[in-house]
């Protein structure tokens, strides 16, 4: 088996839920996810895991409508497993283009 670390995925959020990763093949693990709110203005953004679709509702959430504080950084560490190339990692935020959202991981084939 091969352990890579890298960085996974990265976006702006928008409006509506958009999967910002869904593995290839093998195992994969999130480690962190960096959300940096680099606007003037606080907002507030959502995390969902499908782990075999993109379903991106309550029942998917991890982290739902999560204020965060105008030009703040913060870093969530986790240990989320993902192993089905249908499952989708998603994000979105209150207002448009003001977030971005970073993922790193390790995948493992």
């Amino acid at each position: 088996m091969a352990w890579q670390e890298k960085q996974l995925g990265q976006a702006l959020a928008v409006v509506a839920p958009t999967s910002i990763y869904s593995p290839t093949s093998g195992t994969s693990i999130i480690t962190s996810i960096v959300i940096c709110n680099y606007s003037a203005t606080a907002d507030a953004f959502s995390i969902y895991l499908d782990d075999d679709g993109t379903t991106y509702t309550d029942a998917t959430a991890l982290y739902r409508d999560v204020v965060i504080p105008a030009n703040t950084t913060i870093q969530i560490d986790c240990h989320w497993g993902m192993s089905n190339t249908s499952g989708n990692l998603a994000i979105d935020a209150v207002t448009a283009s003001r977030i971005n959202i970073t993922v790193f991981g390790v995948e493992i084939t």
